[in-house]
């Protein structure tokens, strides 16, 4: 059985948050939410519960996520758990949600701009470069969130014309 980068370069150990005397596979993901729960996440998720809303993030920032900074960032950290959760969930489980964790990391990709989170850092300590997500912007640059990374130096597209 292969775990952490091995399994799949989108989901490796996080820096800092995970030890690696603990990376050991557990059976279920009802297991991987509570021991990420006493690990310090507000409740024990499962994977359909955070791929679901990384599902929704996703969706808002394709039509323009106009909620406050705050909030964007909150929200990222639905794909942080999963980033978390695949170095214990078993090989079975990893394989039944990695199609559909890609494919939501690839409209991710499509929706917002790289720019190696220098809009984001200015409002959010980013955390270690394997999680990309966080050096993204969206694309779409609306309502609160657009005004505060415009400040910050995003170039985005206005939602009248995107």
């Amino acid at each position: 059985m292969l775990r952490g980068r091995q399994r799949w370069r989108g989901m490796s150990r996080s820096p800092g948050r995970i030890r690696y005397e603990s990376v050991t596979p557990l059976a279920t993901e009802t297991e991987v939410g509570e021991l990420l729960h006493r690990r310090g996440w507000r409740t024990a998720f499962t994977v359909a519960d955070q791929v679901d809303a990384w599902a929704a993030l996703v969706s808002v920032i394709e039509r323009g996520y106009g909620d406050d900074i705050y909030e964007y960032t909150n929200d990222l950290y639905c794909r942080n758990w999963l980033y978390e959760a695949w170095l214990l969930l078993d090989e079975h489980v990893v394989q039944i949600w990695t199609p559909r964790i890609k494919a939501l990391d690839d409209q991710y990709k499509a929706a917002t701009i790289d720019d190696d989170g220098q809009a984001l850092d200015q409002f959010h300590r980013l955390p270690g470069p394997d999680l990309w997500w966080w050096r993204r912007h969206p694309r779409i640059l609306t309502g609160d969130l657009g005004r505060s990374l415009h400040s910050a130096g995003a170039i985005g597209t206005d939602p009248d014309t995107a």
